[in-house]
């Protein structure tokens, strides 16, 4: 994912509700949301390229998202596939902090990346291979993109208030406020240059980067996620993917665990 924007306990009924974008060159293969054949007790989509994942849940509860961390030294060409490490951990039977913190004996054979874990009812934890720090996150509105948590790039600032808005405003109708997140992760405001970082990949690179949803020839915003957990551990997930333009969809996959 390249963009994570999430609530904790800001909803008298949703304790957590995440909104995230997946953005990826159009040509890279990949499969939607399901539960894999191979491991029934998991539900992502999967990149068929490199083998795993940007975003996942268990059927235990446990979720985790994945962004890289955007800064051409940080990328180690012959290292594993960051997108291995959301399997290991909704599989890891002992508790996230723990697997976080085996994670970061070996962190540095991947290329830069954030991690974000959770479970229903328990703490949410960040994870950055370029922090090394285990982090519980604090209650509140929060924005992950490619370089740490609630870094004030363009993007995560304005996702952070619209968020905040929308469950200022949240409707009790479910689907209301699933096409509210929809129509957040579908805001194609370009920043003014002056606002963008400079993250070594050069002006041009920098302006198709900037917006929520992403559009260029080549790279763009591929799926569109969103996840509420309720009071009860009911976890309802629903992706939207993308071909490349806002008017190239399929029909979103909706699922629910309890």
């Amino acid at each position: 994912m390249c963009l994570i924007l999430f609530g904790i306990d800001v909803s008298p009924d949703v304790p957590f509700i995440l909104a995230a974008n997946r953005d990826e060159f159009y040509t890279r293969p990949t499969r939607p949301m399901e539960f894999w054949p191979e491991n029934s007790d998991l539900l992502a989509g999967k990149d068929l390229e490199a083998g795993g994942t940007w975003f996942g849940v268990s059927t235990q509860g446990r979720f985790a998202a994945l962004t890289n961390y955007r800064d051409l030294s940080t990328i180690k060409s012959k290292g594993p596939s960051r997108g291995e490490i959301i399997p290991c951990l909704l599989n890891f039977s002992g508790s996230i902090p723990a697997y976080l913190h085996t994670l970061d004996k070996d962190a540095d054979q991947y290329s830069g990346f954030n991690l974000l874990a959770g479970e229903a009812g328990g703490p949410v934890h960040w994870y950055s291979n370029q922090d090394r720090a285990v982090t519980k996150v604090a209650p509140g509105i929060h924005g992950l993109s490619n370089r740490f948590l609630d870094t004030p790039w363009p993007k995560v600032t304005r996702g952070k208030e619209k968020l905040a808005a929308i469950i200022r405003n949240a409707s009790t109708d479910s689907d209301s406020l699933d096409n509210a997140l929809f129509s957040m992760l579908s805001d194609t405001f370009q920043p003014h240059d002056r606002l963008l970082p400079d993250t070594g990949v050069g002006p041009e690179w920098e302006r198709i980067l900037a917006p929520l949803f992403i559009r260029s020839q080549t790279y763009g915003t591929r799926s569109s996620t969103i996840m509420r957990i309720s009071r009860t551990g009911k976890i309802k997930v629903k992706e939207r993917t993308w071909g490349n333009s806002l008017e190239n969809k399929t029909q979103d996959r909706v699922f629910t665990l309890t």
